[in-house]
């Protein structure tokens, strides 16, 4: 007997999509998730059975009756519906020993964070200012926080910290070079490759120095005058260690402002305070940097600080407002979730 005979003959029994629908999976998922999405899930279903039936031998579909093909099918949306379900974000145990696993959410929120979440869930003072009655700044509680917990001059909040530093880059480097050693030259996660992020800024890179050895005289012979920025980048669960050379965030800022530049750090984890005493070393604590001479500090606020996902900058007044008002900072603003979570976050700093 023709093999391609055995499947049509099984494809003629196949359940039409009608007939699936009217089965008591599909009328249980239909209450659950809406009578279009289980059509759709209901077309899928039927079209991997389909698939299904071609590829497999004439003898182990021809004895198949139409009420077990239904059957077959009834399955299979049941699968592809806990497929859509697992996909999503759910809650889970961390047992890795991770403590901030970037796979598994990165910091756990705090209450008040949580608490903050629901608050601002509905009608908020996102953009209203109750003192004045007028319209208000959406950032306001959090940029104060930062800026005090820094001591900076100022602050901003965008999306996260790769958005921090794309914002930083094009505001002030644009057509124009930044400088910045070779050994920091990194990718933090999946999605973050620093060489990619000022390409796409419009900036110049410079590498300068070597993977392992980079010295003051390297940036200084990099200068020119299209160069507008130093920029250091904290190369987070990346080390090179042995013969190894760079300089101090103090001598960058000391090169760069002989030459009238900007110095930007990249510090990636946002750490608040000194976490030495718990096992955490080589963090750049984002008020020394500051200390140190960096104009603009970007840092994230979802690794060591504990908060949402989110790219906080801080620095000096006058380049925090010149970037508030680069057209490319209402993409990259944060929303009033991120929002209020990170000021809740941040409050706890304070106490």
């Amino acid at each position: 007997m023709d093999s391609s005979n055995g499947n049509n003959s099984s494809l003629r029994a196949l359940p039409s999509v009608d007939a699936l629908l009217k089965s008591e999976t599909a009328r249980r998922l239909s209450d659950e998730m809406g009578a279009a999405a289980v059509t759709a899930l209901a077309r899928a279903a039927n079209e991997t059975l389909r698939r299904q039936l071609l590829t497999t031998s004439n003898s182990d579909n021809e004895n198949e009756s139409r009420s077990a093909l239904l059957s077959r099918a009834e399955d299979l949306l049941r699968q592809l519906r806990q497929t859509q379900i697992a996909s999503g974000i759910r809650r889970v145990i961390n047992a890795t020993g991770v403590i901030l696993h970037t796979n598994l959410g990165r910091a756990p929120l705090s209450p008040a964070a949580r608490e903050a979440l629901q608050e601002a869930s509905s009608y908020c003072t996102l953009e209203y200012d109750t003192i004045t009655g007028r319209r208000g700044k959406r950032s306001a509680r959090a940029e104060q926080l930062a800026t005090d917990l820094t001591e900076a001059e100022a602050a901003l909040v965008v999306n996260n910290c790769a958005a921090a530093a794309l914002l930083v880059l094009n505001t002030f480097a644009r057509d124009a070079e930044t400088l910045v050693s070779r050994g920091e030259l990194v990718e933090i996660g999946g999605d973050f490759r620093v060489p990619d992020v000022m390409s796409q800024s419009g900036v110049r890179m410079i590498e300068v120095g070597t993977t392992n050895r980079t010295r003051l005289a390297d940036y200084r012979n990099a200068i020119n005058d299209n160069t507008r920025m130093i920029m250091r980048v904290h190369t987070s669960n990346y080390r090179i260690v042995g013969f190894t050379q760079t300089p101090s965030l103090a001598e960058l800022a000391e090169v760069a402002h002989e030459r009238n530049l900007l110095l930007y750090e990249d510090a990636g984890s946002g750490a608040l305070v000194d976490l030495t005493e718990f096992g955490i070393q080589g963090e750049p604590i984002i008020k020394q940097s500051l200390k140190d001479g960096a104009d603009l500090v970007s840092f994230s606020g979802d690794k060591l600080l504990g908060g949402p996902q989110a790219g906080l900058i801080v620095g000096r007044a006058e380049l925090i407002e010149r970037m508030r008002r680069n057209p490319l900072y209402r993409a990259l603003r944060a929303d009033k979730l991120r929002l209020a979570a990170l000021a809740a976050t941040l409050e706890e700093y304070s106490r």
